[in-house]
């Protein structure tokens, strides 16, 4: 069992389910969040139309994933962002469990 961790904008929502489903991930949680990124570090000059601190909607998914369907969703989230014309993308990390009640 590993769990999965899924940020990305708010409208990439659909597609993240759509691609848990492929995966056949069929219990997972969500959440709106507050994406933030500091530009603060960026001149200037290259920053024209925007604030230092931008804040976009975004969510958040959690799941627990089965090890055999971990690489199909990799897959999957991998295959859309390639297809993005946007400079956002569908981020998604793995992580070990150590230990879990789950069945």
């Amino acid at each position: 069992m590993k769990l999965i961790i899924i940020t990305a904008i708010r409208e990439f929502e659909a597609e993240i389910k759509k691609q848990l489903k492929k995966a056949e991930v069929t219990t997972f949680s969500f959440k709106n969040v507050s994406g933030f990124l500091d530009t603060s570090e960026n001149a200037l000059e290259t920053n024209w139309f925007s604030s230092e601190m931008n804040i976009t909607e975004s969510i958040v998914f959690f799941a627990f994933v089965k090890i055999e369907n971990v690489d199909r969703l990799f897959k999957g989230i991998n295959e859309f962002n390639a297809t993005q014309e946007t400079l956002s993308n569908i981020h998604i990390a793995v992580l070990n469990v150590e230990q879990t009640n789950l069945n």
